[in-house]
C-alpha cells in the first residue's frame, strides 16, 4: 500500500495528497520530486496523512530529491529569473496592462509559468510565443487572481469537477490548468 503525504508545491504553494509509489514514509520537510497533472515538479513534505483521511490527491511522489535533482533545479532556479527579466521587458516594451508577479520553471524543464494581475490584454499570443521560443519550454500565463478565485471551473477540487476537463476528477483546490492556457 502507497504511503500518503501532505504535499505542499507550485509557487502558489498547492496543497494536497500525494502516493508514494516507493511506500516509503518521508518526514515532515522532506523535499520529495512528484508527478502532478502539470508534470514534474518539486514539492515539500507537510504530514503523512491516512489512506481514509479524504484529503484530495494531487499525484505521486516518485523519490526523496538527490544531489543531481538539486543541480538541475539551480539550474532552472537560474533560469526562471532570466525569464522573470525578459518577460518583464517585453510586457513594457509591449505596453501592456498585467503585473507580472512570479515565474514558476517546471521540474520536467519543458513548461513555464507566468502569473500576472490583471485581465489578459491582447498581444499574450505574441509574448508566449516569443518566450516559448526563447526558452524553448512550453509556456503558460495564469491570470492569478481568477485561478484562486475559481480554480479549473465549477467544484474544482472535487471528483464532480465538471471545469475545463484537463486535470481529472480529484485536482487539488484552485489548482490551475489549462482553462487559461495560450
Amino acid at each position: 500500500m502507497a504511503a500518503k503525504h501532505l504535499i505542499r508545491w507550485g509557487a502558489p504553494g498547492f496543497v494536497a495528497a500525494f502516493a508514494a509509489v516507493d511506500a516509503v514514509r518521508y518526514p515532515r520537510g522532506a523535499q520529495v520530486v512528484l508527478r502532478t497533472v502539470r508534470g514534474l515538479e518539486l514539492g515539500e513534505v507537510l504530514a503523512a496523512v491516512e489512506e481514509e483521511a479524504g484529503a484530495p490527491m494531487g499525484g505521486e511522489i516518485l523519490r526523496g530529491v538527490t544531489a543531481q535533482d538539486e543541480l538541475l533545479q539551480t539550474r532552472l532556479l537560474k533560469n526562471r529569473a532570466a525569464a522573470f527579466e525578459a518577460c518583464s521587458r517585453k510586457i513594457d516594451e509591449l505596453g501592456l496592462d498585467a503585473a507580472l508577479l512570479d515565474v514558476e520553471h517546471l521540474f520536467d524543464g519543458r513548461s513555464l509559468i507566468f502569473y500576472f494581475l490583471g485581465d489578459e490584454p491582447p498581444g499574450w499570443d505574441a509574448l508566449t510565443q516569443e518566450l516559448a521560443e526563447q526558452y524553448d519550454a512550453q509556456v503558460q500565463f495564469r491570470a492569478f487572481s481568477d485561478a484562486v478565485a475559481t480554480g479549473c471551473g465549477p467544484d474544482c477540487g472535487t471528483d464532480d469537477a465538471a471545469g475545463c476537463g484537463s486535470c481529472g476528477t480529484g485536482c487539488a483546490v484552485a489548482q490551475f490548468c489549462s482553462t487559461h492556457k495560450h
